[in-house]
Protein backbone atom coordinates (compact mmCIF):
# COMPACT_ATOMS: atom_id res chain seq x y z
CA UNK A 1 0.00 0.00 0.00
CA UNK A 2 1.40 3.35 -1.04
CA UNK A 3 1.48 6.08 1.58
CA UNK A 4 2.59 9.66 1.05
CA UNK A 5 4.72 10.64 4.03
CA UNK A 6 5.35 14.21 2.97
CA UNK A 7 5.64 16.36 -0.12
CA UNK A 8 8.72 18.49 -0.49
CA UNK A 9 8.87 21.44 -2.84
CA UNK A 10 5.65 20.44 -4.58
CA UNK A 11 3.72 23.13 -6.44
CA UNK A 12 -0.06 23.36 -6.23
CA UNK A 13 -0.48 22.31 -9.86
CA UNK A 14 1.89 19.37 -9.39
CA UNK A 15 0.06 18.26 -6.26
CA UNK A 16 -3.28 18.39 -8.06
CA UNK A 17 -1.96 16.21 -10.88
CA UNK A 18 -0.65 13.65 -8.38
CA UNK A 19 -3.93 13.81 -6.47
CA UNK A 20 -5.84 12.92 -9.63
CA UNK A 21 -3.47 10.05 -10.33
CA UNK A 22 -3.61 8.60 -6.82
CA UNK A 23 -5.57 5.43 -6.21
CA UNK A 24 -5.15 5.16 -2.44
CA UNK A 25 -7.78 6.99 -0.34
CA UNK A 26 -5.42 8.01 2.44
CA UNK A 27 -2.97 9.23 -0.18
CA UNK A 28 -5.71 11.35 -1.78
CA UNK A 29 -6.72 12.83 1.56
CA UNK A 30 -3.14 13.72 2.42
CA UNK A 31 -2.51 15.23 -1.00
CA UNK A 32 -5.67 17.35 -0.82
CA UNK A 33 -4.40 18.99 2.35
CA UNK A 34 -1.07 19.53 0.63
CA UNK A 35 -2.86 21.17 -2.30
CA UNK A 36 -4.37 23.74 0.03
CA UNK A 37 -1.16 24.38 1.93
CA UNK A 38 0.89 24.71 -1.26
CA UNK A 39 -0.78 28.04 -2.01
CA UNK A 40 0.54 29.35 1.29
CA UNK A 41 4.15 28.35 0.76
CA UNK A 42 4.92 29.55 -2.77
CA UNK A 43 7.38 32.07 -1.38
CA UNK A 44 9.57 29.27 -0.06
CA UNK A 45 9.62 27.26 -3.27
CA UNK A 46 12.34 29.31 -4.90
CA UNK A 47 14.64 28.63 -1.95
CA UNK A 48 14.32 24.88 -2.39
CA UNK A 49 14.61 24.65 -6.16
CA UNK A 50 18.16 24.01 -7.22
CA UNK A 51 18.73 26.09 -10.33
CA UNK A 52 22.13 27.77 -10.19
CA UNK A 53 23.33 29.64 -13.26
CA UNK A 54 26.93 28.55 -13.02
CA UNK A 55 29.55 27.14 -15.27
CA UNK A 56 29.36 23.37 -15.33
CA UNK A 57 32.06 20.74 -15.35
CA UNK A 58 31.89 20.62 -19.14
CA UNK A 59 32.78 24.28 -19.47
CA UNK A 60 29.34 25.39 -20.63
CA UNK A 61 27.61 28.22 -18.85
CA UNK A 62 23.87 27.98 -18.33
CA UNK A 63 22.16 31.26 -19.22
CA UNK A 64 21.41 33.46 -16.25
CA UNK A 65 18.51 35.81 -15.66
CA UNK A 66 15.01 35.45 -14.30
CA UNK A 67 13.60 34.28 -17.62
CA UNK A 68 15.70 31.11 -17.40
CA UNK A 69 15.40 30.21 -13.72
CA UNK A 70 12.27 28.06 -14.05
CA UNK A 71 12.74 26.48 -17.47
CA UNK A 72 13.06 23.11 -15.75
CA UNK A 73 11.52 22.51 -12.33
CA UNK A 74 12.97 19.78 -10.11
CA UNK A 75 10.87 18.63 -7.16
CA UNK A 76 11.22 15.83 -4.63
CA UNK A 77 8.22 13.73 -3.58
CA UNK A 78 8.60 11.60 -0.46
CA UNK A 79 6.50 8.49 -0.95
CA UNK A 80 7.81 5.32 0.70
CA UNK A 81 10.91 6.29 -1.28
CA UNK A 82 12.14 9.66 -2.49
CA UNK A 83 11.07 10.30 -6.09
CA UNK A 84 12.51 13.06 -8.27
CA UNK A 85 10.17 14.85 -10.67
CA UNK A 86 11.62 16.88 -13.54
CA UNK A 87 9.19 19.23 -15.25
CA UNK A 88 9.78 21.13 -18.48
CA UNK A 89 8.27 24.52 -17.73
CA UNK A 90 7.47 26.43 -20.91
CA UNK A 91 3.70 25.85 -21.03
CA UNK A 92 3.10 28.94 -23.14
CA UNK A 93 5.05 27.16 -25.92
CA UNK A 94 3.73 23.66 -25.19
CA UNK A 95 7.09 23.01 -23.51
CA UNK A 96 9.19 23.17 -26.64
CA UNK A 97 12.87 23.17 -25.76
CA UNK A 98 15.30 25.96 -26.60
CA UNK A 99 19.03 25.81 -25.97
CA UNK A 100 18.74 27.24 -22.46
CA UNK A 101 16.11 24.64 -21.55
CA UNK A 102 18.24 21.84 -22.98
CA UNK A 103 21.12 22.86 -20.70
CA UNK A 104 18.81 22.99 -17.68
CA UNK A 105 17.38 19.56 -18.54
CA UNK A 106 20.86 18.07 -18.76
CA UNK A 107 21.72 19.64 -15.41
CA UNK A 108 18.56 18.26 -13.80
CA UNK A 109 19.15 14.72 -15.09
CA UNK A 110 22.80 14.76 -14.03
CA UNK A 111 21.88 15.96 -10.54
CA UNK A 112 19.33 13.16 -10.27
CA UNK A 113 21.89 10.57 -11.39
CA UNK A 114 24.31 11.81 -8.74
CA UNK A 115 21.69 11.89 -5.97
CA UNK A 116 22.04 8.75 -3.82
CA UNK A 117 18.73 9.43 -2.05
CA UNK A 118 16.51 9.08 -5.14
CA UNK A 119 16.37 5.85 -7.15
CA UNK A 120 13.92 6.85 -9.91
CA UNK A 121 12.69 10.00 -11.64
CA UNK A 122 9.64 11.13 -13.58
CA UNK A 123 10.00 13.47 -16.57
CA UNK A 124 6.89 15.45 -17.51
CA UNK A 125 5.71 18.73 -19.00
CA UNK A 126 4.03 21.54 -17.11
CA UNK A 127 0.66 22.88 -18.20
CA UNK A 128 -0.87 19.91 -20.01
CA UNK A 129 1.72 19.08 -22.68
CA UNK A 130 4.81 16.90 -22.45
CA UNK A 131 6.96 18.61 -25.08
CA UNK A 132 6.31 19.96 -28.59
CA UNK A 133 9.90 19.54 -29.78
CA UNK A 134 12.68 22.04 -30.35
CA UNK A 135 11.84 25.75 -30.31
CA UNK A 136 11.70 26.74 -33.97
CA UNK A 137 11.34 30.40 -32.95
CA UNK A 138 14.88 30.27 -31.62
CA UNK A 139 16.18 28.79 -34.87
CA UNK A 140 14.26 31.24 -37.03
CA UNK A 141 15.13 34.38 -35.07
CA UNK A 142 18.78 33.39 -34.73
CA UNK A 143 19.00 32.85 -38.47
CA UNK A 144 17.43 36.23 -39.14
CA UNK A 145 19.95 37.86 -36.82
CA UNK A 146 22.79 36.03 -38.57
CA UNK A 147 23.98 34.46 -35.32
CA UNK A 148 23.29 30.81 -34.50
CA UNK A 149 25.79 30.51 -31.65
CA UNK A 150 24.10 27.49 -30.08
CA UNK A 151 25.05 25.42 -33.14
CA UNK A 152 28.66 25.62 -31.92
CA UNK A 153 27.78 24.03 -28.57
CA UNK A 154 28.32 20.38 -27.65
CA UNK A 155 24.59 19.83 -28.00
CA UNK A 156 25.01 20.12 -31.78
CA UNK A 157 28.34 18.31 -31.99
CA UNK A 158 27.81 14.76 -33.34
CA UNK A 159 31.13 13.62 -31.86
CA UNK A 160 30.60 14.87 -28.31
CA UNK A 161 31.24 12.18 -25.71
CA UNK A 162 28.76 13.53 -23.17
CA UNK A 163 25.61 12.13 -24.75
CA UNK A 164 24.25 15.59 -25.46
CA UNK A 165 21.80 16.47 -28.20
CA UNK A 166 19.80 19.57 -29.11
CA UNK A 167 17.04 18.51 -26.69
CA UNK A 168 19.44 17.90 -23.79
CA UNK A 169 20.81 14.56 -22.49
CA UNK A 170 19.16 12.67 -25.33
CA UNK A 171 22.06 10.70 -26.81
CA UNK A 172 22.98 8.51 -23.84
CA UNK A 173 21.57 6.11 -21.27
CA UNK A 174 20.84 7.27 -17.76
CA UNK A 175 22.34 5.66 -14.68
CA UNK A 176 18.91 5.15 -13.08
CA UNK A 177 15.35 4.67 -14.34
CA UNK A 178 13.43 7.64 -15.71
CA UNK A 179 9.70 7.41 -16.42
CA UNK A 180 8.06 9.70 -18.99
CA UNK A 181 4.63 10.94 -17.86
CA UNK A 182 3.09 12.08 -21.13
CA UNK A 183 0.17 14.47 -21.43
CA UNK A 184 -0.96 16.47 -24.45
CA UNK A 185 1.61 16.63 -27.22
CA UNK A 186 4.85 14.62 -27.27
CA UNK A 187 5.96 15.35 -30.79
CA UNK A 188 9.13 15.85 -32.83
CA UNK A 189 11.98 16.33 -30.32
CA UNK A 190 9.44 15.84 -27.55
CA UNK A 191 8.85 12.32 -28.83
CA UNK A 192 12.60 11.77 -28.73
CA UNK A 193 12.66 12.86 -25.08
CA UNK A 194 9.95 10.29 -24.37
CA UNK A 195 11.91 7.60 -26.22
CA UNK A 196 15.04 8.25 -24.14
CA UNK A 197 13.11 7.31 -20.97
CA UNK A 198 12.80 3.72 -19.74
CA UNK A 199 9.01 3.71 -19.40
CA UNK A 200 6.28 5.80 -21.08
CA UNK A 201 2.97 6.38 -19.31
CA UNK A 202 0.57 8.12 -21.69
CA UNK A 203 -2.70 9.91 -20.96
CA UNK A 204 -5.67 8.86 -23.07
CA UNK A 205 -5.81 12.26 -24.79
CA UNK A 206 -2.10 12.44 -25.62
CA UNK A 207 -0.75 12.70 -29.17
CA UNK A 208 2.68 11.50 -30.28
CA UNK A 209 4.39 11.86 -33.63
CA UNK A 210 7.26 13.05 -35.77
CA UNK A 211 5.63 16.41 -36.45
CA UNK A 212 8.95 17.95 -37.49
CA UNK A 213 8.56 16.05 -40.78
CA UNK A 214 6.49 19.00 -42.04
CA UNK A 215 9.30 21.53 -41.65
CA UNK A 216 12.39 19.65 -42.80
CA UNK A 217 13.73 19.29 -39.28
CA UNK A 218 15.51 15.93 -38.81
CA UNK A 219 15.45 13.61 -35.82
CA UNK A 220 18.91 14.07 -34.26
CA UNK A 221 18.18 13.21 -30.61
CA UNK A 222 18.12 9.44 -31.01
CA UNK A 223 14.67 9.15 -32.57
CA UNK A 224 15.64 7.12 -35.62
CA UNK A 225 17.81 4.88 -33.42
CA UNK A 226 15.42 4.13 -30.55
CA UNK A 227 12.09 4.00 -32.36
CA UNK A 228 12.83 0.93 -34.56
CA UNK A 229 14.04 -0.99 -31.52
CA UNK A 230 10.86 -0.17 -29.58
CA UNK A 231 8.18 -0.81 -32.21
CA UNK A 232 9.95 -2.54 -35.10
CA UNK A 233 11.39 -1.11 -38.32
CA UNK A 234 8.20 -1.29 -40.37
CA UNK A 235 6.04 0.65 -37.92
CA UNK A 236 8.89 3.03 -37.11
CA UNK A 237 9.40 3.80 -40.80
CA UNK A 238 5.71 4.63 -41.16
CA UNK A 239 5.85 7.14 -38.31
CA UNK A 240 9.21 8.61 -39.37
CA UNK A 241 8.33 9.08 -43.03
CA UNK A 242 4.76 10.36 -42.65
CA UNK A 243 5.11 12.26 -39.39
CA UNK A 244 1.46 11.41 -38.72
CA UNK A 245 -0.10 11.79 -35.27
CA UNK A 246 -0.36 8.70 -33.08
CA UNK A 247 -3.03 8.68 -30.39
CA UNK A 248 -2.71 6.87 -27.09
CA UNK A 249 -4.61 3.72 -28.08
CA UNK A 250 -2.44 3.08 -31.13
CA UNK A 251 0.71 3.99 -29.19
CA UNK A 252 -0.09 1.29 -26.66
CA UNK A 253 -1.00 -1.29 -29.30
CA UNK A 254 2.29 -0.89 -31.18
CA UNK A 255 4.43 -0.78 -28.04
CA UNK A 256 5.28 2.92 -28.18
CA UNK A 257 3.95 3.37 -24.65
CA UNK A 258 3.70 1.03 -21.67
CA UNK A 259 0.31 2.04 -20.30
CA UNK A 260 -2.62 4.41 -20.87
CA UNK A 261 -4.05 6.43 -17.99
CA UNK A 262 -6.83 8.96 -17.62
CA UNK A 263 -6.30 12.56 -18.66
CA UNK A 264 -4.54 14.52 -15.94
CA UNK A 265 -3.19 11.49 -14.07
CA UNK A 266 0.10 10.63 -15.80
CA UNK A 267 2.31 12.43 -13.28
CA UNK A 268 0.68 10.75 -10.29
CA UNK A 269 0.81 7.35 -11.98
CA UNK A 270 4.43 7.94 -12.95
CA UNK A 271 5.36 8.75 -9.37
CA UNK A 272 3.65 5.59 -8.12
CA UNK A 273 5.47 3.55 -10.77
CA UNK A 274 8.80 5.09 -9.76
CA UNK A 275 8.02 4.32 -6.12
CA UNK A 276 7.41 0.67 -6.99
CA UNK A 277 10.80 0.44 -8.73
CA UNK A 278 12.52 2.08 -5.78
CA UNK A 279 11.62 -0.70 -3.35
CA UNK A 280 13.84 -3.26 -5.09
CA UNK A 281 17.60 -3.76 -4.53
CA UNK A 282 18.90 -1.00 -6.78
CA UNK A 283 22.32 -2.27 -7.80
CA UNK A 284 20.83 -5.46 -9.21
CA UNK A 285 17.94 -3.61 -10.87
CA UNK A 286 20.28 -1.24 -12.68
CA UNK A 287 22.70 -3.99 -13.71
CA UNK A 288 19.84 -5.88 -15.38
CA UNK A 289 18.54 -2.65 -16.91
CA UNK A 290 21.90 -1.82 -18.48
CA UNK A 291 22.36 -5.40 -19.65
CA UNK A 292 19.11 -5.13 -21.61
CA UNK A 293 20.25 -1.88 -23.22
CA UNK A 294 23.62 -3.40 -24.05
CA UNK A 295 21.97 -6.41 -25.69
CA UNK A 296 19.80 -4.17 -27.89
CA UNK A 297 22.23 -1.40 -28.82
CA UNK A 298 25.85 -2.38 -28.18
CA UNK A 299 26.46 -6.14 -28.28
CA UNK A 300 27.90 -7.49 -31.53
CA UNK A 301 26.26 -10.88 -31.15
CA UNK A 302 24.47 -13.16 -28.70
CA UNK A 303 27.70 -14.38 -27.13
CA UNK A 304 28.84 -10.83 -26.39
CA UNK A 305 25.46 -9.99 -24.89
CA UNK A 306 25.32 -12.94 -22.49
CA UNK A 307 28.98 -12.44 -21.53
CA UNK A 308 28.22 -8.82 -20.56
CA UNK A 309 25.11 -9.97 -18.71
CA UNK A 310 26.96 -12.46 -16.53
CA UNK A 311 30.04 -10.33 -15.89
CA UNK A 312 27.95 -7.43 -14.66
CA UNK A 313 25.41 -9.60 -12.87
CA UNK A 314 28.00 -11.38 -10.79
CA UNK A 315 29.14 -8.03 -9.39
CA UNK A 316 25.97 -7.83 -7.28
CA UNK A 317 25.96 -11.45 -6.13
CA UNK A 318 27.89 -10.72 -2.96
CA UNK A 319 26.31 -7.34 -2.20
CA UNK A 320 22.63 -8.17 -2.82
CA UNK A 321 21.88 -11.65 -4.17
CA UNK A 322 23.10 -13.73 -1.20
CA UNK A 323 21.37 -11.43 1.25
CA UNK A 324 18.19 -11.56 -0.81
CA UNK A 325 18.20 -15.35 -0.78
CA UNK A 326 18.74 -15.32 2.98
CA UNK A 327 15.83 -12.96 3.55
CA UNK A 328 13.59 -15.23 1.48
CA UNK A 329 14.57 -18.27 3.52
CA UNK A 330 14.81 -16.78 7.01
CA UNK A 331 12.43 -13.80 6.92
CA UNK A 332 9.78 -15.16 4.52
CA UNK A 333 10.17 -12.07 2.35
CA UNK A 334 8.62 -12.52 -1.10
CA UNK A 335 7.16 -15.95 -0.46
CA UNK A 336 4.01 -17.08 -2.31
CA UNK A 337 4.76 -14.59 -5.09
CA UNK A 338 4.36 -11.57 -2.83
CA UNK A 339 5.82 -8.25 -3.98
CA UNK A 340 5.04 -6.61 -0.65
CA UNK A 341 8.43 -5.37 0.46
CA UNK A 342 7.20 -2.47 2.57
CA UNK A 343 8.77 -3.99 5.66
CA UNK A 344 12.24 -3.78 4.14
CA UNK A 345 13.28 -0.34 2.84
CA UNK A 346 16.49 -0.28 0.76
CA UNK A 347 18.42 1.32 3.63
CA UNK A 348 17.74 -1.82 5.68
CA UNK A 349 18.61 -4.22 2.88
CA UNK A 350 22.05 -4.92 4.28
CA UNK A 351 21.29 -4.27 7.92
CA UNK A 352 19.87 -7.65 8.95
CA UNK A 353 22.12 -10.58 9.74
CA UNK A 354 22.83 -12.62 6.64
CA UNK A 355 24.72 -15.82 6.00
CA UNK A 356 27.71 -14.94 3.88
Amino acid sequence: MLTLLSVRVMSASGTWRILKGATNLSLKSHLFSKLISCRMCSASLSQNRQFSSSKGDDGQTSPSGSENEDLVIVEKVQMQHLITTIGINRPEKRNCVNHATALKLEEAIKNFEDDPTSAAAVLYGKGGNFCAGYDLDEVSHAAEAGSIDFLASDNFNPSNRKGLGPMGPSRRFFKKPVIAAISGYAVAGGLELALMCDIRIVEDTAVLGVFCRRFGVPLIDGGTVRLPHLIGLSRAMDLILTGRPVKAKEAFEIGLCNSIVACGTSLGQGIQYANQLSKFPQECLNKDRMSAYNAVYAANNFEDAVKYEMENGLEVFQSESIRGATKFVEDDMGKHGSFNMNNLPPKEWNSKKSKL
